[in-house]
């Protein structure tokens, strides 16, 4: 795919979101090529550069680029389900413009090649960025410690199991160890997994009464307090991904209020939905880790308000209708999110448990600074990687009808507000 180099572009008439730098203001900015070259709240107010083309944002928020870091692209291995280019066209779509991939593809993400194989089609494609998490283990089989310093050389971001717990103790103290002296960070699935085994739903009255293997929430609160135990020891950064339990998160908490380097995310299903959505056997919100209680669910927003949960990231996982259409037990675990990502989480901001700029910071400041990215932010010589939403405008998110390849939508029927007028990343317009 190929696209027209930008030259000077002004965008006009903004609510300018800037998380990172306390921004939120109306006003415009100055795109040159790639690059921002000026934004802020007076900027044209003696009108626009000679030579500049106008884009009018007619009020509607201008922010970074939103950085999803978590994303399962099932290329390469399982291109029926989705592929670099189907998943970039959501992402772009729901305004994200740099993604972080799982490396549980076919074959694993473990080496080099398979690093480089992901960034080179990726920016064929031209549309978000995608960078890779490598493989903690070899294989993904926990055995064997992969290649941490090379495959960091090489591009990947942060290493992890994916959908996997490191179980071993000694496995991941040896991770957390050996990914600090190179300044990374380990990704843990936390959920301990023998008491995860053949799970399908929270245990509780609910699964009891559907008859379906539970799993205990407990899982996941042990899973964590054991790995910060070990950043305690190793002095290495875990990231816990989708956190979904009170437990969890106040272990987290404390952690944090330690200064030890324990960072995590959630997803929007953590938020928005409790284990009531499974309704009767709904296999569309399967997921892993499974719906909480209502308890849980307010525990997660409460994260997200306070601090504890440095980042929303879609979880995107993409299945299709073989995967789905399964008694619930033997159901895939996943839903796709790339398109939905903001209009959930702006959810949160409608219903007044977190301000408009705590959102988009989740989704752009909050994922950039735990990976130790510059994107995220409105920077002056930054790269322009932009979204603009209306976070009024309503509409329906309708399995079937969103863009990729995956529709396994657990929101499929809900009405939201917040949509994405347009993207762009690197000053070139890729959606809208």
């Amino acid at each position: 795919m190929s696209f027209r180099t930008p030259g000077k572009v002004a965008y006009i008439n903004a609510r300018l979101l800037d998380p990172a730098s306390g921004l939120d203001a109306k006003g415009g900015l100055l795109a040159d090529g790639e690059l921002i070259v000026e934004r802020g709240p007076d900027l044209f107010k003696n009108g626009a550069p000679d030579g500049a083309d106008i884009i009018d944002c007619g009020g509607a928020c201008l922010a970074p680029g939103l950085v999803d870091m978590r994303v399962q692209l099932r290329e390469p291995g399982e291109e029926h389900k989705e592929t670099l280019a189907s998943a970039g066209a959501a992402a772009v779509a729901g305004g994200v413009t740099s993604m972080v991939c799982l490396p549980n593809t076919e074959p694993v993400i473990d080496d080099i090649a398979a690093v480089e194989f992901v960034a080179r089609i990726a920016r064929k494609n031209g549309l978000a960025k995608v960078y890779p998490y490598a493989a903690a283990t070899k294989g993904l089989d926990g055995k064997e410690l992969a290649e941490i310093g090379m495959l960091a050389e090489a591009g990947a971001l942060g290493f992890t199991d994916g959908t996997k717990a490191i179980a071993n103790a000694l496995m991941m103290r040896r991770a957390l160890s050996y990914a600090a002296t190179f300044g990374l960070l380990i990704i843990q699935h936390p959920e301990e997994p023998s008491l995860a085994d053949g799970g399908a739903a929270t245990e509780g009255e609910l699964a009891t009464r559907l008859g379906l293997p539970a799993i205990p929430a407990i899982a996941e609160a042990i899973q964590v307090a054991r790995d910060i135990a070990l950043a305690r020891l190793t002095g290495g950064h875990v990231h816990f991904a989708h956190v979904s339990t009170a437990a969890a998160l106040d272990l987290i908490r404390v952690a944090k209020a330690e200064g030890l380097r324990v960072t995590c995310d959630t997803a929007p299903p953590y938020f928005d939905l409790n284990e009531i959505a499974i309704g009767e056997f709904r296999t569309y919100a399967k997921l892993s880790p499974p719906l909480r209680a209502e308890a849980d669910r307010r525990a997660v927003v409460a994260g997200l308000a306070d601090g504890t949960i440095d980042a929303v990231a879609s979880d995107h996982q993409p299945r299709d209708a073989d995967d789905k259409r399964q008694p619930f037990a033997l159901a895939s675990a996943g839903g796709a999110g790339l398109m939905t990502l903001l209009p959930i989480t702006l959810a949160q901001m409608h219903g007044g448990a977190i301000s408009l700029p705590r959102a988009v910071a989740l989704m752009t400041a909050g994922p950039a600074q735990v990976l130790g990215l510059p994107q995220g932010q409105l920077m002056r010589g930054g790269v322009a990687d932009l979204c603009l939403f209306h976070p009024e405008r309503a509409w329906k998110i309708e399995a079937g009808k969103m863009p990729g390849k995956a529709q396994n939508t657990p929101f499929d029927g809900r009405a939201v507000e917040g949509r994405v007028i347009g993207t762009w990343k690197a000053g070139r317009r890729v959606f809208g």
